[in-house]
C-alpha cells in the first residue's frame, strides 16, 4: 500500500515569522489581523512569533530569506497588498515578490507562503482581508503551518499516519 503524506495545520512548538509590508498598511493589517487569529486556533505561542516590518513587497523576499536562514523559524508568512495603478509598475513588483518569495520556500526548504494580494481595486484587497472573499492573511497562514506538518512527515521527522 502507497504511503501519504499529508500535512495538517499544527501549531504547537512551532516557530514562525510574519514579514509585512507597510506599503498599504490598513490593508496589511487586516491580512496580518487574519494570520494572528490562525495562529490562536492553532496554538502558536507569543514567544515563538515574530513579526519584521519591511516597507514594501519588494522587500518582502530578502526579509523572507534573512528570517529562513536565521534557524529560528519553521515557516514564514509574507503579507503585503498591490494594487494596480496607471503604470507597469504593479506587473514589475507583483512578479518580483512572487518568484522572490518562492525562491525562498525552495532554496531553504522552509514554508513561505504568499500572502501578497495583487490586486486590481482596493474594494479587491478588501474583500480578500477580512471581507466578502475571507482572510487571505489567515488562509496563508494555515497553508504555512499545513506545510511544516508535511515536510516533517516527509523527512521522517514524525509518523505519517498522526
Amino acid at each position: 500500500m502507497a504511503t501519504e503524506l499529508e500535512g495538517k495545520p499544527k501549531g504547537e512548538g512551532v516557530r514562525i515569522a510574519i514579514a509585512i509590508s507597510r506599503f498599504n498598511e490598513t490593508l496589511t493589517l487586516r491580512l496580518l489581523e487574519g494570520s494572528l487569529m490562525a495562529m490562536q486556533e492553532h496554538h502558536i505561542e507569543d514567544d515563538n512569533l515574530t513579526i519584521a516590518w519591511v516597507p514594501g513587497a519588494f522587500e518582502l523576499p530578502v526579509m523572507a530569506s534573512t528570517l529562513a536562514k536565521s534557524g529560528n523559524y519553521d515557516a514564514i508568512v509574507c503579507l503585503g497588498v498591490v494594487i494596480k495603478g496607471e503604470t507597469a509598475h504593479f506587473e514589475h513588483i507583483s512578479a518580483q515578490a512572487a518568484a522572490g518569495i518562492e525562491a525562498v520556500s525552495r532554496e531553504t526548504g522552509i514554508p513561505v507562503s504568499f500572502g501578497v494580494q495583487t490586486t486590481y481595486t482596493v474594494q479587491q484587497a478588501m474583500d480578500r482581508s477580512g471581507g466578502e472573499m475571507g482572510n487571505r492573511g489567515y488562509d496563508v497562514t494555515v497553508a504555512a503551518l499545513t506545510m511544516v506538518d508535511a515536510l516533517k512527515k516527509a523527512r521522517g521527522e514524525t509518523i505519517p499516519t498522526d
